[in-house]
């Protein structure tokens, strides 16, 4: 089955190109658009270029999927055809994420248009996060609040579970992950086997970190919206929300101007002055920026909390992963979030985790009972063989199933 994935920005556009059995995937093709001012005439060039570099027939009339990591849609969620009811969602939510819902959007209708034969599917990110326990999923805020949405849905899915299905073949545990997920797909969650606990630290522009209970999220750092959790380039993390009305009130800062600040000009940017790339807030700190310097102590404060909560939730961890931009190529980042924790079993080996940069591989020191991890993100192949298993579904004539619970077979 050839499936394409499509990664939308708000003006760019990155894809990769899959053939999946149940065996594995083949990556046959990748490639991707910057600046994209016209979403249409670049999808149209890149259907060109696979025609011609990956020998995929005219209008792709044997791709079988075009597979979109789409944000968030509120109650509309899981792995499902990204029809208008998908359209109507991401409409209804794009104040929630308005850098990638829209873009979203226009995505699946410009590929409507360039391919109107081949299925579009759509799996959101917030699917990964549909058996986090009750309690997990709300704010004390007033049930009408509750009745329109708000809530905690949680980001990054697709990350989030490469690293539980990665991290617990890197131990030889697949097998449970496997189990867990097939029993939850039944609605049975009386689990008695072995726990295989793993923190995920999603770390980049874009950071969150999911505490993963036998391969089954059991809550995330992001909330409402990618706004919340830890600091981000830009935007500002978690918040006090009486910070906003006083600002209106004693600034003079109108509802738009507050929003734009936080979204824009917070985060990693708004404590450093120096820029939002961690690259550039390293080199300040490294000169004397005292600002940039505490917007770094500031970041691994965050993860190290958020760590703490998913390792005190679930009474402690078998594996720490680090993944993500700065996850991957930050030793430094790592070092500072497992810091003085030897008494927990949480341990760094200098030399390895000074070694490892954008590879996969353990870090932990030789004897901690908590095994550290550099796994490198692959969020489109999740995506693919989600929509593999999607397309089986449906092509077997099980088409009907629940949309909040879509993502089931994972």
């Amino acid at each position: 089955m050839k499936v394409l994935v499509a990664n939308l920005g708000s003006t760019s556009f990155k894809y990769r190109l899959f053939d999946i059995t149940e065996a594995g995937e083949t990556l046959l093709a990748k490639g991707g658009y910057e600046r994209v001012e016209n979403f249409g005439e670049v999808i149209e060039d890149c259907v060109r270029s696979l025609e011609e570099d990956a020998h995929l027939a005219p209008m792709g009339a044997d791709l079988d999927a075009v597979g979109f990591k789409c944000v968030v849609g509120g109650e509309v969620s899981g792995c499902l055809e990204a029809d208008q009811t998908v359209l109507d969602a991401l409409e209804k939510f794009r104040e929630v994420a308005p850098a990638h819902n829209p873009a979203y959007a226009n995505g699946i209708k410009q590929f409507a248009k360039v391919m109107p034969n081949v299925p579009r599917v759509a799996l959101f990110e917030t699917a990964f996060y549909q058996w986090t326990p009750e309690p997990t999923r709300h704010y004390a805020v007033p049930k009408n609040w509750r009745d329109a949405g708000i809530r905690r849905y949680g980001f990054h899915g697709a990350s989030h579970k490469f690293i539980a299905e990665r991290s617990a073949q890197l131990i030889g545990r697949e097998d449970i992950v496997e189990k867990v997920q097939h029993l939850y797909q039944q609605g049975n969650t009386d689990i008695t086997e072995k726990p295989l606990r793993v923190i995920s630290c999603h770390l980049g522009g874009s950071s969150s970190v999911t505490g993963i209970h036998n391969g089954v999220a059991i809550g995330s750092s992001m909330g409402f919206s990618p706004q919340g959790g830890l600091p981000q380039n830009n935007r500002v993390g978690d918040l006090d929300t009486m910070a906003i009305p006083f600002m209106m009130k004693t600034q003079g800062l109108s509802l738009e101007e507050c929003e734009h600040q936080l979204t824009k000009e917070g985060g990693l940017l708004g404590l450093s002055g120096a820029g939002n790339d961690i690259r550039d807030v390293k080199d300040a700190a490294s000169k004397g920026n005292q600002d940039a310097r505490l917007a770094l102590e500031i970041q691994i404060r965050e993860i190290r909390r958020w760590v703490g909560s998913f390792f005190f939730e679930m009474g402690g961890a078998d594996i720490i992963a680090f993944t993500g931009g700065i996850g991957e190529y930050n030793p430094d980042v790592r070092a500072g979030v497992c810091r003085g924790l030897e008494e927990l079993g949480i341990a760094v080996d200098g030399r390895l985790n000074g070694a490892l940069m954008g590879t996969e591989g353990f870090i932990s020191a030789n004897g901690a009972r908590t095994r550290i991890a550099v796994i490198p993100a692959n969020e489109e192949v999740v995506i693919a063989r989600e929509v593999f298993r999607f397309m089986q579904s449906r092509n077997a004539g099980k088409s009907g199933v629940n949309r909040e619970k879509a993502e089931v077979n994972t």
